[in-house]
């Protein structure tokens, strides 16, 4: 059973010999944020500075895989990367990095979350990818959001006993800064189909403002699944699409590549 922070838990979810997954506790009442580094009122801007494109990640570089379809000619407009982004956001984000911040969150252990999501991201391009930019996110909040749990993550991760993913490592730097769970979850997701659509402006191309409208077609997405999240159980985790997963696996034996994944 994987551990929460706190004494006080229920159980969701499934035995292993039930339905094959892990059983997570999660505490009966929701984790206080922890002080925020910027202040209770200030949080809002800080939330900013972290989602921007302009913070250096390296998300740039990376298509999680939809540069695969562009390959194949599947994805080739506007309405077909639309398509593609709606189903990314609803699945992939959904039931991986989405579902992990929130159960960071409820106070499931730190070091348990890391070693599923290590386990779920099948794709070792993804999975690297998540580690990439985790480990960015971490250097970056150490010097400019410092907190407590931020050290202890880095710590673990430093240790071997983490492997620092990304969404992990938001959700750290966000609760430190007293964001609430849903505001951070849509800021997140949001963050993420904004980087893969300036990518998708340079991969497939399209204009710029084809890019701005397929950002506002994907906030209505972010809304939906910002407020599904709360609903699922420890036994959604990992459960994305297998079509979304085999293209991403398919992408590191692709002849011509524009992006690390």
């Amino acid at each position: 059973m994987l551990s929460t922070r706190t004494s006080s838990s229920v159980t969701l979810g499934t035995a292993a010999g039930e339905g094959g997954c892990a059983r997570f506790a999660v505490p009966t009442t929701p984790q206080p944020p922890s002080p925020a580094t910027a202040g209770a009122g200030n949080y809002q801007l800080a939330l900013q500075q972290l989602v921007d494109s302009a913070l250096p990640t390296g998300a740039f570089a990376h298509s999680l895989g939809f540069e695969t379809y562009v390959d194949a000619g599947v994805v080739a407009d506007e309405a077909g990367f639309g398509t593609w982004l709606s189903a990314f956001i609803s699945q992939s984000l959904t039931y991986s990095d989405g579902l992990a911040i929130r159960f960071f969150y409820e106070g499931v252990d730190l070091e348990e979350l890391d070693s599923l999501l290590s386990a779920s991201l099948l794709p070792r391009q993804v999975r690297e990818a998540s580690l990439k930019m985790g480990g960015r996110l971490l250097e970056i909040g150490a010097e400019v959001f410092p907190s407590s749990a931020l050290e202890l993550y880095r710590d673990l991760v430093t240790r071997g006993q983490a492997a620092g993913h990304q969404p992990l490592a938001f959700a750290v730097v966000a609760r430190s800064l007293g964001v609430p769970l849903q505001e951070a979850l849509a800021a997140y997701l949001f963050a993420t189909a904004t980087s893969l659509t300036q990518n998708a402006v340079r991969a497939i191309p399209l204009g710029q403002n084809a890019g701005q409208r397929l950002l506002r077609q994907a906030a209505d997405g972010v809304a939906a699944v910002v407020e599904q999240i709360p609903h699922l159980t420890p036994d959604d985790l990992g459960a994305v699409s297998p079509g979304l997963e085999i293209s991403q696996m398919r992408h590191e034996r692709q002849r011509a590549r524009m992006f690390m994944s």
